[in-house]
């Protein structure tokens, strides 16, 4: 979709009204102006995470997993402890509401990934597990990724220790 053919926001493509008037104002003002190695360090960090991500994307592909799933497979593993999490931390980690989370949760049940089990300490609550198949299908994805996750943390502290030497 091209931008200028986007509606502003909170305007349905139907609403014929007018976009509200935007009054010009000054930006807020700032105690400092923010030094250009600043943006740098931002940029490559935003680079290198990107770079990871693509590679996350082609290892949970090829172990036959969407992102979005190795990403819930991920996060039920390690939430909660080891009796399972509850969808509400899953949201939680997940930084999607309930309904997104709930679907990606039934499918991959479907797909026998994971499976559901009554909570100890509420007869109405679940707890989320992997399944056989589900850890199997995560650990594929995780052990592909180990020198991706180590050359990132290598990389993030090279940043790092360059920026606070202040040659970044």
């Amino acid at each position: 979709m091209l931008l200028e053919n986007a509606m502003p926001y909170g305007q349905a493509a139907d609403d014929q009204s007018p976009a509200p008037a935007v009054q010009a104002t000054d930006p807020p003002q700032r105690e400092h102006e923010f030094p250009r190695h600043e943006f740098v360090r931002v940029a490559r960090f935003r680079t290198e995470l990107r770079r990871f991500l693509s590679r996350t994307e082609a290892a949970s592909r090829a172990a036959g997993l969407t992102p979005q799933r190795y990403d819930l497979l991920l996060m039920i593993n390690s939430g909660g402890d080891t009796s399972g999490v509850r969808l509400t931390e899953l949201c939680d980690m997940l930084q999607l509401k309930q309904p997104a989370v709930t679907e990606l949760v039934n499918r991959a049940a479907d797909a026998g990934l994971v499976q559901r089990r009554p909570a100890p300490d509420d007869r109405r609550g679940r707890l989320l597990t992997l399944t056989p198949e589900g850890a199997q299908r995560l650990r594929r994805v995780f052990d592909a990724l180990h020198d991706d996750r180590a050359s990132l943390t290598q990389r993030f502290e090279e940043l790092d220790i360059r920026f606070h030497a202040g040659t970044l």
